[in-house]
């Protein structure tokens, strides 16, 4: 059985850029940009957008 083409890797190789982040991502964005504070709550993080 062959595989569909919405499966299949992109032609361009490299990695793919990610819209999502994990928690520890995002408090590591947080902290560059100074709006995370050492005893802030982990549940409920800002909305964050990865770095270009």
């Amino acid at each position: 059985m062959t595989q569909h083409n919405s499966f299949r890797a992109s032609g361009g190789g490299g990695k793919k850029n990610r819209t999502v982040l994990k928690r520890f991502e995002r408090i590591d964005l947080l902290k560059k940009r100074g709006q995370w504070k050492d005893g802030d709550r982990v549940i409920g993080l800002k909305k964050t957008t990865p770095e270009a």
